[in-house]
């Protein structure tokens, strides 16, 4: 258990002091926050873009490799949670509050404010809005969760080792993975947890705000917040002791229930086939252009550049910084499917279901931004989907299901975390102790309190890419520890049956 308390202390003791530090000096805590995330970047955006490309590369190789029938768990083992739930309660945690979040908003920003490449307002830039988005939260983003999961996932039902983020290094680090070079890395992983979900959470708070204000007058202000954090931690600590079975499985379902409504009502309400041949287009545009758009860095053009260092850099440094969540709530979901079926599930459905959600919310917004109906450029980020809906017949009830929608998933996502965060820090249990659970909880939510005082929104971006990049370098390792026991699977498998070449 001496691991286990060193994980916890080591790390409640840097999230403490983070806390402090920006309560106590929000303007210096911002500007050190945005002064490393520039310097991330500026200096290390290429390796960002090639890292992410690597492991999409890696996840279609393992699907279409023999080993792809390897099972995650022991022979002929069932999976724990039908198909339906499996996939509701990994959307819910990869996902969730962003989608709601940068619905509307993503597209608008490319179509009409800052295009990738074309002139804001032009037809070019509205097929980029959308094609942008659709890589932004395609398969990259799902390829980081699924590798870093299925990791987990093979390390601990397939191997035995507890389910900790060294314990998959064994292969590249041998003994010093269960020693201290071993405790750093999970409490680079807690740690890269703790800022990530921070992050998301903030961005929820602040949505919340913004339905508050369009339903009901509410001022947008950093006590509301606050106000909502305090609520909804309360509420998610109460979903958190109730055990993943019952809290996070129901919250999940009822997830999916309010985005389908919500889903289906903007697809009737908005401009049906406008959506439709958008979605069908963009769909053809992404895959035509993924290869150009997974390395392009605009290294001759700085507006470009920057654009990319603010949008897909710290896209990419997010999903990174969510990966240890992500990854290890999907692998504990996740034991006894088979590897390819685990790959496709968590590549290919949940990036289906982005791409669709992002073509009705971003075609309503951009059409009637293009038909001059309304302007949303002035709005705030959190503001535009109800600015959309103010445009749209029964708007009223649209923003409502969207604040159920925000608030179902900000508890969802925080409940997640609070299991994964026991986890990591009680030597990988399946179940840790309630104490546990509640403290990171209340952490977790004081960063999100702290990053949206010193900087607001833009704290909470700064942070997300400073912390992803060291656990990057894990995810790295990660890939060459799962290559090297598969590797290793394969020859076993040849032995047994002859039916796997070697090669």
């Amino acid at each position: 258990m001496k691991k286990t308390s060193s994980v916890f202390w080591w790390t409640a003791a840097l999230v403490l002091a983070a806390a402090i530090f920006g309560a106590a000096a929000p303007e210096s805590f911002g500007t050190m926050t945005a002064n490393v995330k520039n310097f991330v970047t500026s200096a290390f955006g290429w390796y960002y873009l090639i890292t992410v490309s690597v492991i999409v590369v890696f996840c279609f190789v393992l699907i279409f490799s023999p080993v792809g029938q390897v099972r995650l768990g022991q022979p002929g083992e069932k999976p724990e949670y039908s198909t339906g739930t499996w996939f509701a309660m990994l959307f819910s945690a990869g996902m969730g509050i962003g989608l709601v979040f940068w619905g509307a908003a993503e597209p608008i920003s490319h179509y009409a404010i800052s295009s990738p490449l074309s002139e804001p307002g032009t037809d070019s830039a509205l097929r980029e809005s959308l094609r942008y988005t659709f890589f932004h939260w395609g398969l990259h983003a799902w390829a980081i969760y699924a590798v870093v999961a299925l990791a987990l996932a093979y390390s601990q039902f397939r191997k035995g080792e507890p389910g900790l983020i060294s314990r998959t290094l064994k292969p590249v680090l041998g003994k010093y993975a269960e020693g201290w070079l071993g405790t750093v890395i999970d409490i680079i992983a807690v740690f890269a947890t703790v800022v990530g979900v921070a992050t998301t959470l903030g961005f929820g708070a602040a949505q919340i705000n913004g339905g508050l204000s369009y339903l009901f007058g509410v001022p947008v202000s950093f006590t509301v917040q606050l106000i909502i954090i305090a609520v909804v931690t309360v509420l998610f600590i109460i979903s958190a002791l109730s055990g993943l079975g019952k809290g996070i499985k129901i919250l999940s379902n009822t997830n999916m229930v309010l985005a389908v409504v919500l889903l289906v009502l903007m697809l009737i309400l908005g401009p049906t086939m406008f959506i439709l041949n958008m979605f069908t287009d963009t769909i053809g545009s992404y895959l035509q252009n993924i290869l150009r758009m997974s390395f392009q860095i605009a290294p001759l053009n700085k507006q470009h550049n920057s654009w990319i260092n603010g949008w897909t850099i710290f896209y990419w440094a997010w999903w990174i910084s969510w990966a240890p969540f992500v990854g290890v709530f999907i692998a504990r979901v996740s034991r006894g499917r088979t590897v390819r079926e685990f790959l496709i599930g968590v590549l290919l459905m949940p990036s289906l279901l982005s791409f669709f959600w992002f073509a009705v919310f971003g075609a309503s917004a951009t059409h009637l931004q293009m038909e001059g109906i309304a302007d949303f450029t002035h709005y705030a980020t959190e503001e535009v989907l109800f600015a959309v809906f103010n445009e749209l017949p029964w708007s009223q009830l649209l923003s409502i299901v969207a604040v159920l929608l925000v608030t179902t998933f900000f508890i969802t996502s925080a409940d997640s975390a609070t299991f994964v965060l026991g986890m990591q820090t009680t030597h990988g249990s399946l179940t840790p102790a309630n104490n546990i659970k509640v403290t990171w909880g209340i952490f977790q939510s004081l960063i999100a309190v702290v990053l949206l005082y010193s900087g607001g929104l833009q704290a909470l971006q700064d942070a997300a890419i400073t912390v992803a990049f060291p656990f990057s370098i894990i995810i790295i390792l990660m890939m060459i520890s799962l290559y090297k026991e598969l590797v290793i699977e394969r020859k076993e498998m040849r032995k047994k049956d002859g039916r796997f070449p070697l090669r």
